[in-house]
């Protein structure tokens, strides 16, 4: 065995994403992929498998051999999918945590005909008229749409959810004006804050975020506990051999501090974080634990 581990990688390794191609994922896998397979010596193939929130990949992910042949980079849906979706596994059990690889905010966007500037002007109208504002997600039970129900708690207001299938149809509402607001990562919207049709309200992470310059974040507008970064974090499965783990963490750190590779990265809105395997454990498990409780606390759930 010992034997076998040092040999490794010895042919193409396969890298899932439980994403269609052309998304966030997707990208950010790519940008990565060439300089990882130079560092390991072998070829890293991009599986795409998307569909259900990315729970289908997630699942093909799951039952794979824990040879350190197949290997996952999950988005921030992997943790909310845990409590709203009926799933064939368990993240923490599935899988073996090798690096956070980038976090970033996600936004509040309003479009330019609406009369919110920040999110106090939405605070006070949802009140003054409950249940009245929409605000558009790429769909029911992610990140987004968690993450907005939790603000809209502790900003004691309640807005209208208005799902959509994927942040592509979401996106082309919110710039058409067919919704007031879409919570999104910034990704997806960078362009449009940037032309004046959609106007940031505010960001998810803890101070202001330099992907969405002069917007102030929802902890500094008088929520201060409230931090919902979006992230990517890179997966084994759990039993692949300690030495393979610990080989693709210091080659997926190698890649993502080759300059290239981090400022292509980060200039899809994101930092890179590219965190030892212990600190993404410990991110995931908190992750989990925190917005299920708010998906089980506000009833939210799924088809799937």
């Amino acid at each position: 065995m010992a034997g076998a581990q040092g040999a490794w990688p010895e042919r193409p390794i396969r890298l899932i994403v439980p994403w269609p191609p052309g998304g966030s994922t997707d990208t950010i896998a790519r940008l990565f992929q060439a300089k990882l397979g130079e560092l390991l010596g072998r070829p890293v193939v991009i599986d795409n498998r998307g569909g259900a929130s990315g729970a289908i990949g997630s699942a093909e992910a799951a039952r794979a051999p824990a040879d350190g042949y197949t290997w996952m980079l999950a988005y921030d849906n992997e943790a909310t999918n845990q409590t709203v979706m009926r799933l064939s596994y368990r993240t923490l059990e599935a899988f073996a945590p090798v690096t956070l690889v980038a976090t970033g905010p996600l936004a509040l966007v309003a479009h330019q005909s609406t009369p919110y500037r920040n999110f106090q002007d939405v605070v006070n109208a949802a009140k003054q008229a409950p249940d009245t504002i929409g605000y558009a997600t790429s769909g029911v039970g992610g990140l987004a749409h968690v993450s907005t129900t939790l603000l809209s708690a502790q900003a004691g207001i309640r807005l209208v959810h208005v799902p959509y299938r994927g942040g592509g149809p979401a996106v082309q509402d919110a710039v058409a004006g067919n919704v007031p607001m879409f919570m999104s990562n910034v990704v997806i919207i960078s362009q449009h804050i940037r032309n004046g049709v959609l106007r940031p309200l505010g960001v998810t992470t803890r101070g202001e975020s330099r992907h969405v310059p002069g917007v102030q974040s929802f902890a500094q507008q008088g929520l201060a506990e409230f931090e919902a970064p979006t992230w990517w974090a890179f997966l084994g499965r759990a039993g692949t051999p300690e030495p393979i783990l610990r080989r693709m963490n210091e080659a997926l750190s190698q890649a993502l501090a080759d300059p290239e590779v981090k400022a292509k990265i980060e200039e899809q809105g994101c930092d890179v974080v590219a965190s030892d395997p212990a600190a993404c454990g410990r991110f995931l498990t908190a992750e989990i634990e925190k917005w299920g409780k708010v998906i089980r606390d506000n009833n939210i759930r799924t088809d799937s």
